[in-house]
């Protein structure tokens, strides 16, 4: 098999390990430094009663901290019109690997998904995927209550005044993907045409080309395929189209 690694005895093995472990610390370091950044950014007022969707209908957006002082959310694009097959697998990436916010309840932390879908379409495919976080349409509605899609967004509560204090998009987001955490510790990676990999491994792909596969589990972005989490969903049947039309916002 071409690309792989040298092989060595162990003890050759831990000395490389260890030298890679001094710049995962400080990796972690500088992590931790920019953590203390966010936190002293500065925030944005803004109007917590407008009304969001929801299982039971419009509510203050107030309502989403569910008596809690902070609140994060992450904002899934939407194709208007499209089957449970044709929404965005990279948005799905993120309610899939985060569904249950205990820890961050535990913490004082609220958590839910914000989308610009009309609820009439968002809740049969929350049924569908089986979520059990709650989710949100604020369709019509600007930022930073809503506004544009595919960030993961953080506020804050003082009484009934709320507050945006940090939000990040792009591989901001990648930090609620367990998934892709794990493929960066192994030896093959991601498989993607960005990543830096030794002269002879595998050819690399397009970054997601694993996101949606056929009914055979074979990665593809064709209209017979799905996000890859759909299929493991009770009622996930082959398909023949995604039934996009006009643009995923």
């Amino acid at each position: 098999m071409t690309g792989q690694p040298p092989i060595v005895d162990l003890d050759t093995w831990q000395k490389a390990r260890d030298e890679l472990l001094v710049r995962e610390k400080a990796h972690t370091r500088e992590g931790d430094a920019l953590a203390a950044a966010r936190r002293r950014l500065p925030m944005v007022e803004f109007d917590g009663t407008v009304e969001v969707v929801g299982a039971d209908g419009p509510v203050p957006f107030l309502d989403l901290f569910q008596g809690r002082d902070e609140l994060v959310v992450y904002k899934h694009m939407w194709w208007d019109g499209a089957p449970h097959q044709g929404q965005c697998e990279g948005c799905t990436q993120v309610p899939w690997h985060f569904d249950n916010p205990a820890y961050l309840n535990a913490r004082g932390v609220s958590w839910a998904v914000l989308t610009t879908g009309p609820w009439d379409e968002v809740a049969p495919f929350v049924e569908f995927m089986g979520y059990s976080s709650p989710w949100y349409s604020v369709r019509g509605i600007d930022g930073p209550a809503g506004g544009e899609m595919g960030y993961v967004t953080s506020y804050l509560r003082d009484g009934d005044r709320t507050f945006l204090t940090y939000s990040t998009t792009g591989r901001g987001c990648e930090r609620l993907n367990g998934s892709l955490a794990l493929l960066d510790n192994t030896v093959r990676g991601r498989g993607e045409q960005w990543e830096d990999h030794p002269e002879g491994w595998p050819q690399r792909r397009p970054p997601g080309w694993f996101w949606r596969t056929d009914a055979d589990g074979n990665p593809s972005w064709g209209e017979d395929s799905r996000p890859a989490a759909q299929w493991t969903r009770p009622g996930a049947t082959p398909v023949t189209t995604l039934g996009r039309h006009g643009h995923c916002h």
